[in-house]
């Protein structure tokens, strides 16, 4: 599957009820950052219940300008969660699926690239 298939895709909890829909990808280096080719792999996936739109990297704490836009984006992405790789149940061309206890992370990412 490409990731790109999986933007603006439906995620539901295992019960079944509508969380929203995937608004992005969040990765970690392995490795020194700086190293070429360093590996890279899928922590998890930004759901966001009101948009399917990115976050255009404002989701990064301390972006404050141009202004309004930060304001604008954080309040269309408003309970938007991180959801880690290892609680995705399954992954499906028209859903997403999560497991049974998951847990929401903040999709909130500090001015180092750090959550």
């Amino acid at each position: 599957m490409i990731l790109g298939d999986l933007l603006g895709v439906h995620v539901y909890d295992d019960d079944g009820a509508r969380l929203g829909r995937v608004a992005d990808a969040r990765f970690v280096v392995d490795g020194a950052p700086r190293q070429l080719m360093a590996d890279a792999r899928l922590l998890g996936l930004v759901v966001s219940p009101h948009s399917a739109s990115s976050f255009l990297g404002y989701e990064r704490t301390g972006l404050t300008q141009p202004w309004p836009l930060p304001a604008m984006l954080r309040w269309r992405h408003r309970g938007s969660f991180l959801v880690l790789w290892e609680d995705i149940g399954r992954i499906g061309a028209e859903s997403v699926r999560l497991r049974p206890g998951f847990t929401a992370y903040s999709p909130a990412v500090d001015r180092s690239g750090q959550e």
